[in-house]
């Protein structure tokens, strides 16, 4: 069987397979070698994504045995909920930030436990366009405040990076590295907090680089059956023996 990546987050990671998505993308980047699955959803933070992680990765999908392919990587990308205020209209959704940084241990600890030789990368929080979000409510707003800041989201971003780094695994700093264009808001956020197209090429990209530099790269992959590039015209079936 083809070995997997994971996707495992909230909705930025439910909807990278759509139009444009930077799960979609990695799909076709892996295409003939590795399987991409998504594992994405909406509106969770890490302390449910910690409560369901066993149900999510099941113990028939840790590979072995039973026959199952073993991932090469994990994509975990959580934080754009954990950072909801706690004062606002998705309270519910908040979790502080020392829980935040434990959640992540926990949920990186799992995995690797799971999956010794399985790369895992922590991608942090989007930044947060205030006003848009203002635009934008999925509930009633009857503060008129945003239920997310960007300064909140870089609190999460910065845990999230530190938690790489106590853990050592690699990380996507999505907060900096889309904050380094400055028409960042319009360019990579649909509503503040969900990406564009351009956004999620920004994501792709960067997963991509970690990946390689993580010695997965395309020219390291297997190709799981012959190219049509390399099957005899005189004789077809011969490169399938």
């Amino acid at each position: 069987m083809r070995p997997r990546i994971y996707l495992f987050g909230d909705s930025i990671t439910e909807e990278s397979f759509g139009d444009g998505g930077w799960g979609a993308s990695l799909t076709n980047h892996f295409s003939r070698t590795v399987d991409v699955v998504l594992r994405g959803y909406s509106g969770y933070n890490t302390r449910w994504a910690l409560k369901v992680l066993d149900r999510v990765f099941p113990e028939v999908e840790r590979g072995g045995s039973d026959g199952a392919a073993l991932p090469l990587a994990v994509t975990v990308f959580f934080g754009a909920n954990d950072a909801c205020l706690p004062d606002r209209y998705a309270a519910f959704q908040h979790v502080p930030l020392y829980e935040y940084k434990q959640n992540l241990h926990s949920i990186v600890s799992a995995l690797k436990e799971r999956w010794p030789k399985a790369l895992i990368l922590l991608i942090t929080p989007p930044p947060i366009d205030e006003d848009e979000r203002l635009r934008h409510p999925y509930a009633e707003n009857p503060s008129g405040l945003p239920e997310r800041t960007n300064e909140a989201a870089g609190a999460f971003a910065k845990a999230c990076v530190e938690t790489a780094g106590e853990c050592g695994i690699p990380v996507v700093d999505l907060w900096t590295r889309m904050q380094q264009y400055p028409d960042w808001r319009k360019a990579y956020l649909r509503d503040g907090l969900h990406l564009t197209q351009d956004g999620n090429k920004v994501v792709f990209e960067e997963i991509v680089k970690k990946l390689n530099e993580g010695g997965l790269s395309l020219e390291k992959l297997t190709i799981d059956l012959p190219l049509l590039a390399d099957i005899d015209h005189g004789d077809p079936l011969k490169a399938f023996q």
